[in-house]
């Protein structure tokens, strides 16, 4: 069977061979590649992806064929793409990207599935996070101005991105999804789609370690992004000083884009009012952001947080909720999309309502006062875990997804 694989990022491979720098984002993806063709030798896998370059390239590395596409012009690559290698299934790794859309418009949806990350069409509505328009308005900066990238700006482009992922999900036949919000989100667009359940592979290095109470660093936190109001690091701000009040040694550590790194005047308006709250509540001191952190990073960074966190106004099924609970660490999240079935309260996890900013505070209090509970929450959210990211299944329900759509 040969396999066309359509993706939003760069696999580790070819930006070795290129000499870029890797994505940290997306390496569940690679993660799943390599487990799929270890366990179905009758595929052969090719990956295409867009890249900064300005030529179109193909690269065997590794029993992989990647199509490297130059942003302009790519629709017909998509076309010499499809008619070189002759894919017997086109699976496009997310929805939300406008090269999907592309590949379908010029070579049509015949063997395409799409499989849901996020949804973009969705997640507009929250993009503001539940902070007033009022407050956004006032923390509009030079910056934002200069560069059109306001947080209206950005919703504004997500939802211009959210009308094109509609069309593609109202052209295509076939989905693959993990929750019951994808699931109903796609039948809203499209009512005679056909819908897989099939969850997700994650990253290699999150398999490997286990966390335990007595190594971790007592009464750390730890998100995993926070860069734009959807990530919820607002909820976190207001809920710390509650926490604080009962465990006054209480540190937020922050992964990812350090979007509040560099002098005021040049921050965008969502860094503004995060630095303006954090103030505010006196707490910046509390609140320590790491940047960028590789997988191995990541990794120990989640193991030795006392409890992992995810604040978001909207998620579908994040990897950040898998990963933690893969290595066995403490799990609050917001009520919010699809993590209700990543997370059964007070067994797996502790989930809130995403406004409640006094129950995330009572959860993390609970967990950390609660040897028992903590230590719950680890071993049941491990369980679950070691059941929805199992390579070797979720490699073989995607195989038998592929040979279903094949049949048909």
């Amino acid at each position: 069977m040969k396999v066309l694989w359509i993706t939003n990022t760069l696999f580790p491979d070819v930006c070795k061979e290129l000499e870029l720098d890797t994505p940290v984002v997306g390496g569940w993806m690679y993660a799943g590649a390599k487990s799929m063709l270890a366990e179905n030798n009758s595929v052969k896998l090719a990956v295409a992806a867009l890249y900064s370059g300005s030529d179109f390239k193909v690269m065997n590395i590794n029993s992989i064929t990647y199509y490297l596409l130059p942003t302009k012009n790519s629709q017909k690559h998509w076309i010499s793409i499809r008619d070189e290698f002759l894919p017997d299934i086109v699976h496009i790794h997310g929805s939300e990207y406008p090269h999907g859309l592309a590949f379908v418009e010029a070579c049509g949806a015949n063997g395409v599935v799409v499989s849901i990350q996020g949804l973009v069409s969705v997640y507009e509505r929250y993009y503001l996070g539940g902070i007033p328009l009022k407050t956004l308005n006032s923390m509009i900066t030079l910056r934002d101005r200069i560069r059109f990238d306001s947080v209206f700006s950005q919703q504004k482009n997500m939802k211009i991105r959210g009308a094109k992922e509609i069309k593609l999900i109202e052209k295509v036949q076939h989905i693959v999804g993990r929750t019951q919000w994808d699931k109903t989100h796609a039948w809203a667009i499209n009512p005679i789609i056909k819908y897989h359940f099939c969850n997700e592979t994650l990253r290699e290095s999150f398999y490997k370690y286990e966390w335990t109470l007595n190594s971790c660093k007592k009464h750390t936190i730890f998100l995993s992004q926070a860069h734009y109001p959807i990530k919820g690091l607002q909820q976190m701000i207001k809920a710390l000083p509650l926490i604080l009040r009962d465990f006054p040694n209480t540190k937020v550590y922050v992964a990812g884009n350090d979007f509040m790194k560099g002098k005021r005047w040049r921050l965008n308006g969502f860094a503004k009012y995060i630095a303006s709250l954090m103030e505010e509540f006196g707490i910046e001191d509390e609140i320590i952001f790491t940047g960028l952190l590789t997988e191995e990073e990541m990794c120990k960074q989640y193991l030795k947080s006392h409890v992992f966190v995810c604040p978001s106004s909207i998620e579908n099924s994040p990897n950040s909720i898998g990963e933690s609970q893969l290595l066995g660490v403490p799990c609050v999240a917001s009520f919010v999309g699809g993590t209700p079935d990543m997370i059964t309260h007070a067994e797996s996890g502790l989930l809130y309502r995403f406004e409640e900013v006094e129950m995330l505070a009572n959860a993390v209090c609970e967990i950390f006062s609660n040897t028992i509970l903590a230590e719950k929450l680890s071993r049941k959210g491990k369980e679950i875990a070691l059941l929805r990211h199992d390579r070797k299944l979720n490699s073989n329900k995607l195989y038998s997804i592929y040979t279903s759509i094949c049949r048909k």
